[in-house]
C-alpha cells in the first residue's frame, strides 16, 4: 500500500521533553555522541513484547554480534535472528552529501563516521531519537518497534533545511541465529518493487521492507569484517559480515516524515500513526505507574524505569495458554529463566500498577512444575525446560505471595493453593539434585558435583565457580518463607495449615545454626562437602529482607551493618568481600575469566533490592534508602541507556558489565521505590 509524506502525529514533541510534559530522564549532547568511544559505550534498546528488539550503539555502529535494528524472536519469545542488522544513511541537499551512518572495520578504520554530524540522543519516553546536523539541514531519526509483532519501524523528520534533501538508505541484513556471530546468511532473492521489497533466504523468515515515500531498489553487496569491540573485550569472535541487500530514497521537504518498516509480516505496512501508537502505550505505561504511587510527583528517571520494565514482559502462548506470558532475564542474549521471573515479577508489575500482568505468568509457570520444582530455562530453539534450580521454585511463593496482598485475588490463590503444597511435600520427601528438607535440623539441603543450583551458578566445563552443595542461607530463608507464606494462605483459604507451621517452626529452630557468633555474621552454606562455608557474602540479606524473618533483631542490624559496610557499592553488593583471598575486582575477558569473577566479587544491581529492604526494616531510614538508590538514577545514562545493567565492576568506577538491561536489576529498584514510598506514608 502507498502512502504519501506526511507529518507523524507527535512527532514535534518538544526535544528534552519526555512524555506528560516531563524532562527526558537521558539526554546527551555533542560531546558524547560526538566522542565514538564514549557513544559506543552507550546502547539502546527497543522491544517488542514477544522475545524480539532492536539495539545498537548511540554512535550507529554495531559493536555486538547481537546488535541488529530488527532482531525477530521465530518462536515467541525464543528463537530469535538476526535479521535487519542497520541502516547506513546519507543526506544530500545543497550544501553538499553527508553519510549519517557509522561503521568500525577490523583493522581499525572508521567509516563512514557520521556520529560526527550528530547534535544530540535522547531517549523520548521509550523511543531512542537522533538529531544530525549537516550545515543548516536539522534531521531528526527515530527507531521503534510494534508491540506483539516482529516489526521495527525507522522514521526521518525534516526539522529545518533551507530546500528540499535527499535521504537514501542502504539496508543492511542478515539472517542468523543471533549467538552465531560470524555465520554470516546471504540471501537468496531480493525482490524490490516500488515502494516495497521482500528479501528471502532459503528455508529462513524473510524480510518485508516498505517505504512510506520514494523507492526501494534491490542490491547485492557484501560487507565483510565489521569489527566488534564489545565481543572483543568477552573473548569472542569479534568480527561480522552482513549484506546490503536493498537501497531506499526518498525527498524531504522541512516538515515532512518519512516512515521505514522492517518486518517478518508480509502486510506490514509504513504506517504514519505507528509512532502515535507507541507513545500513546508509553502515556499509558506512565499513567498506570503514577497511579501505583504514593507521591504526589514521579521523579523523571522512575517513569524511565517504568518504561524499561515493560521491556521484560514478553508472551508465551500456548495451546493451553494462549494469553500466557513470561519474563525475559536480560537483553540481549538471555531467554526467560524461572529465577529470575519470580525475583523480578513485583517490581515489573505491581510496582508499575500492573498487577493483571502476573496471574497469566504464574499459571504459566504453574504448568511446568515438575516433581516439586519450577523450571530454571527455557532454552532458545528448545520447548524442554531445564530445571537446575533449588531457589527458583521457593521465589515462586514470593510471587504469588506479592501478587495476594496487591490484588486479594482468592480465586487465583485457591488454583495455586493445590500445587504450593505439592511442592511443599516434595521437598520434604526429596526431589532432584538431592533437595530434600534435613529431619534433625528441618533446613533445606541440596546439590551434587557439577551442578550449580544456586543464583551464583557460574560454571567453566565441569568447574563449577562458587559450588554451594549443603545448605545455603538464602536458600533456607526462602524455604521459611514459604513455609509462613503457606500458614497464611492456608487461613485465607480456610484450608488446613497446621504441617506449614510445624515445619516452619523446626526450620526457625535449625536456622539458628547459620549465626556464626565468631564472625559476627552468617555462615553461607552449612553442611557442605568441606564443613560450613563462612566467606562473608549477601546471601545472608535474604534472611534479614524477607517477609518472614528467622534472625533476631539483634542479629539483623549486625548483617545489615557489616554488608553495608564490606559489600555495599554505588550499584548493589559485591558478591565476595574483598577481604577474601578470592575476590575479583573487575569482571572481563574470556570466557573462563568472566565466570571465574562472575561471583567473585563483582557486583550485582539487583541485590540492591534486598539491601535497601534489609536496611529499611533495620533502621526505617527513608532519607537513608533514597540516598543509596540516587547512583541508579544516574546509571540511566550509562550501558544501556535508560535501564540497568546485569552487574558491575567489584572496584571504582564499578562499570558496567554482563547484559546492557536485566530484569530484576530495573525490577528490584522500583520494588524497593514502592516500598520507601510505603514506609514514607506510614511514618509522615
Amino acid at each position: 500500500m502507498q502512502l504519501d509524506k506526511g507529518k507523524v502525529a507527535g512527532s514535534t514533541r518538544p526535544r528534552g521533553t519526555s512524555l506528560e510534559g516531563h524532562p527526558a530522564s537521558v539526554r546527551f549532547g555533542r560531546a558524547i555522541v560526538g566522542d565514538l568511544s564514549v557513544a559506543e559505550s552507550r546502547e539502546f534498546l527497543v522491544t517488542n513484547g514477544i522475545g524480539g528488539y532492536g539495539s545498537g550503539t548511540i554512535a550507529g555502529s554495531i559493536s555486538r554480534g547481537y546488535h541488529g535494528l530488527l532482531v525477530a524472536s521465530a518462536k515467541p519469545p525464543i528463537d530469535r535472528r538476526i535479521v535487519l542488522v542497520k541502516l547506513d544513511e546519507t543526506l544530500a541537499c545543497e550544501g553538499g552529501s553527508f553519510e549519517l551512518g557509522c561503521n568500525r572495520w577490523v583493522g581499525g578504520s572508521i567509516g563512514p563516521a557520521g556520529h560526527h554530524l550528530l547534535e544530540a540522543f535522547e531517549l523520548q519516553g521509550s523511543v531512542p531519537t537522533w538529531r544530525y546536523a549537516c550545515g543548516d539541514v536539522l534531521l531528526d531519526k527515530r527507531i521503534w518497534m510494534e508491540d506483539g509483532q516482529n516489526t521495527t519501524y525507522v522514521s526521518y523528520t525534516l526539522v529545518a533545511a533551507s530546500s528540499p534533501i535527499s535521504l537514501s538508505a542502504k539496508a543492511i541484513v542478515d539472517n542468523r541465529v543471533f549467538h552465531n556471530t560470524g555465520q554470516m546468511n546471504s540471501p537468496t532473492s531480493v525482490e524490490a518493487d516500488g515502494l516495497r521489497a521482500e528479501i528471502k533466504w532459503q528455508g529462513e523468515l524473510s524480510l518485508f521492507l516498505g517505504f512510506s515515500a520514494g523507492r526501494i531498489e534491490p542490491a547485492q553487496e557484501v560487507y565483510n569484517s565489521f569489527q566488534l569491540p564489545r565481543e572483543a573485550a568477552r573473548g569472542l569472535n569479534d568480527a561480522d559480515s552482513h549484506t546490503h541487500a536493498a537501497t531506499l530514497t526518498a525527498s524531504l521537504a522541512v516538515g515532512e516524515t518519512v516512515v521505514l518498516v522492517a518486518s517478518t509480516e508480509s502486510d506490514a505496512s509504513p504506517d504514519l500513526g505507528a509512532l502515535q501508537r507507541r507513545w500513546d502505550r508509553d502515556s499509558s505505561l506512565l499513567r498506570r505507574g503514577a497511579g501505583a504511587t504514593q507521591r504526589a510527583k514521579v521523579e523523571p528517571w522512575v517513569e524511565q524505569l517504568t518504561l524499561a520494565a515493560d521491556q521484560f514482559v514478553v508472551s508465551r502462548p500456548s495451546p493451553e495458554q494462549p494469553d500466557g506470558k513470561s519474563v525475559i532475564a536480560g537483553y540481549h542474549w538471555f531467554e526467560d529463566w524461572g529465577r529470575d521471573t519470580m525475583i523480578s515479577l513485583p517490581g515489573l508489575t505491581i510496582a508499575v500498577g500492573r498487577p493483571e500482568i502476573v496471574a497469566p505468568i504464574l499459571r504459566t509457570f504453574a504448568r511446568f512444575v515438575d516433581q516439586g520444582m519450577l523450571p530454571n530455562r527455557f532454552p532458545d530453539g528448545s520447548d524442554v525446560p531445564q530445571y537446575n534450580t533449588i531457589d527458583a521454585t521457593l521465589w515462586y511463593f514470593q510471587a504469588v505471595a506479592s501478587y495476594f496482598r496487591a490484588t486479594g485475588d482468592k480465586g487465583l490463590l485457591n488454583e495455586l493453593f493445590p500445587v504450593l503444597s505439592k511442592i511443599i511435600d516434595a521437598h520434604v520427601e526429596g526431589t532432584r539434585y538431592d533437595i530434600k528438607v534435613d529431619e534433625t535440623d528441618g533446613l533445606l539441603r541440596g546439590g551434587v558435583p557439577g551442578v550449580q543450583l544456586t543464583w551464583m551458578d557460574a560454571k567453566v566445563g565441569d568447574w563449577v565457580v562458587t559450588p554451594r552443595i549443603g545448605k545455603p542461607i538464602e536458600v533456607n530463608a526462602l524455604w521459611y518463607n514459604a513455609l509462613r507464606t503457606m500458614e497464611r494462605f492456608a487461613t485465607a483459604l480456610n484450608e488446613p495449615g497446621e504441617k506449614f507451621a510445624t515445619l516452619a517452626d523446626r526450620t526457625a529452630a535449625g536456622f539458628a545454626r547459620f549465626w556464626n557468633e565468631k564472625k559476627g555474621y552468617c555462615f553461607d552454606v552449612l553442611d557442605g562437602p568441606d564443613g560450613d562455608e563462612d566467606s562473608l557474602r549477601p546471601n545472608q540479606l535474604f534472611a534479614v529482607s524477607l517477609p518472614e524473618s528467622p534472625l533476631t533483631e539483634k542479629q539483623r542490624k549486625a548483617v545489615v551493618d557489616i554488608c553495608a559496610s564490606k559489600l555495599w557499592t554505588s550499584h548493589g553488593l559485591r558478591s565476595l568481600t574483598p577481604d577474601s583471598a578470592n575476590y575479583r575486582s573487575s569482571y572481563g575477558g574470556d570466557q573462563y575469566s568472566r565466570d571465574s569473577a562472575y561471583h567473585q566479587g563483582t557486583t550485582w544491581g539487583w541485590l540492591a533490592g534486598p539491601f535497601i529492604s534489609a536496611h529499611l526494616r533495620v533502621y526505617q531510614d527513608t532519607s537513608a534508602a533514597r540516598r543509596f538508590l540516587e547512583p541508579f538514577a544516574d546509571s540511566l545514562n550509562e550501558d544501556g541507556v535508560g535501564t540497568l545493567s546485569e552487574i558491575f565492576d567489584g572496584d571504582p568506577p564499578f562499570g558496567g558489565r554482563g547484559c546492557i538491561a536485566q530484569a530484576w536489576s530495573v525490577a528490584e529498584i522500583l520494588r524497593v521505590v514502592r516500598e520507601i514510598e510505603k514506609v514514607e506514608n506510614q511514618n509522615p
